[in-house]
């Protein structure tokens, strides 16, 4: 049987009021169901095994949080499974590695030449073919928290995506804020105060 094409649905089109303080629950995307050491593509599926792992993270939502996901296939299955019914927002998706998605690292790193190494020297900042940088990623996920207003929001993103919030909140240098580990079906808690941010917990394995 031929598998059904996937459809993201509800674009977040309108901006919101960002008065009053904002408390993000920030969630990896499940492990994808592929080839490890892939640059995936925005259609690869999540693998939702781990049931466990996606109750405990379900439980820990708060119940009147507004949620919001990228619109990569991954992210919103992965949130359908979270009981998430997520505005999709284009400014959170994964970094674009433009030529090389779809493409493993051991074969780019034979194959790539010196675009590929040079690359890795200053992953901050360099772009790969026809991609974005981190830098670039930053700036968007920026515009993208700026349309979530004020109470509590879950996002399930990607680690990327993560590491660019918490750049924004601890006003980091992009070379800093690549020292994050994410892992998936991890939970990563910031808020947006009248004083500035503040983070909570980064990286949490919720059980």
């Amino acid at each position: 049987m031929q598998a059904a094409a996937f459809v993201p649905q509800r674009p977040i089109s309108l901006e919101m009021s960002m008065e009053g303080e904002t408390f993000l629950w920030l969630i990896r995307h499940a492990p994808v169901d592929g080839v490890k050491g892939t640059i995936h593509a925005p259609d690869a599926p999540a693998d939702l095994g781990d049931h466990a792992q996606l109750e405990a993270l379900r439980q820990s939502l708060p119940r009147d949080a507004a949620s919001y996901a990228s619109p990569s296939r991954r992210t919103v299955e992965t949130a359908r499974a979270l009981g998430l019914d997520p505005m999709l927002v284009s400014e959170f998706r994964e970094q674009d590695f433009g030529d090389w998605t779809g493409h493993r690292h051991d074969e780019l790193a034979a194959t790539g030449g010196e675009g590929y190494a040079q690359f890795w020297s200053d992953p901050a900042h360099g772009r790969p073919p026809g991609g974005e940088s981190f830098e670039d990623q930053v700036a968007r996920v920026r515009a993208g928290l700026s349309r979530i207003g004020a109470g509590s929001a879950a996002l399930v993103v990607h680690s990327g995506t993560i590491r660019a919030a918490l750049c924004i909140a601890l006003d980091l240098t992009p070379e800093a804020a690549l020292r994050f580990v994410i892992d998936p079906l991890s939970l990563t808690r910031i808020d947006r105060l009248a004083t500035g941010w503040r983070v909570v917990t980064v990286n949490q394995r919720v059980r």
